[in-house]
């Protein structure tokens, strides 16, 4: 009997917190905030892969994998937001961003995508950083035609090494299901030594 063909419908709960500190002693995040409403995700990963030869036979196959290049397609960003996201000073009292030299900092994302099942699956993308986005403005006419924007955001493996298996990573995805506790997923940034199983329901007297 063949799997349940579903397809991606949805997308929403787009959030960011900034990547602290990240050594082989740990990793930590600032708090986690609203980013923006989002129109589209997507998401592609460079790989490579070349076969060694010896004794005139395939014997390795060597293989590589790059950095998450992610888009997203959103709301146009308040400028607070753009200067923290992409490094650059921010006048909070008259509201301009001033840029120049950025200063390069790094963001974990989490959001959660929908299939045509209903279902959700939850990801948050542990480090990475944004690139200052493209714009694009025009005159207004009697239809009606309006810009977004697109936020370039390159994600890389952590350097810390998470106890639940001893490997850095880049990313987590969690199907939505009845044994994963997902309350706090949007609260605080999800790793993968923090997911955990729902408590047992107290036993009925």
């Amino acid at each position: 009997m063949g799997k349940n063909v579903v397809e991606f419908r949805g997308i929403d709960n787009l959030v960011y917190a900034e990547v602290l500190t990240d050594s082989v002693d740990g990793i930590t995040f600032g708090p986690v905030k609203p980013l923006v409403p989002v129109a589209e995700l997507s998401k592609t990963t460079s790989s490579d892969s070349a076969t060694k030869y010896y004794d005139n036979q395939p014997m390795i196959n060597v293989k590589s994998t790059g950095p998450d290049e992610v888009t997203v397609t959103c709301a146009v960003l308040d400028l607070e937001t753009l200067a923290e996201l992409t490094g650059q000073d921010f006048d909070k009292e008259l509201q301009m961003i001033m840029d120049g030299e950025n200063t390069s900092k790094e963001f974990a994302i989490g959001y959660r995508t929908k299939d045509t099942g209903g279902q959700y699956r939850y990801i948050w993308r542990l480090k990475g950083n944004f690139s200052t986005p493209d714009e694009a403005s025009a005159t207004e006419d009697d239809g009606t035609d309006s810009k977004n924007q697109e936020l370039k955001y390159t994600g890389v493996s952590t350097i810390h090494k998470f106890l639940k298996d001893g490997k850095s990573r880049k990313s987590i995805n969690v199907q939505q299901n009845d044994k994963v506790d997902l309350t706090s997923w949007f609260t605080t940034v999800q790793t993968p030594d923090t997911v955990k199983v729902k408590a047992s329901a107290p036993a009925s007297l």
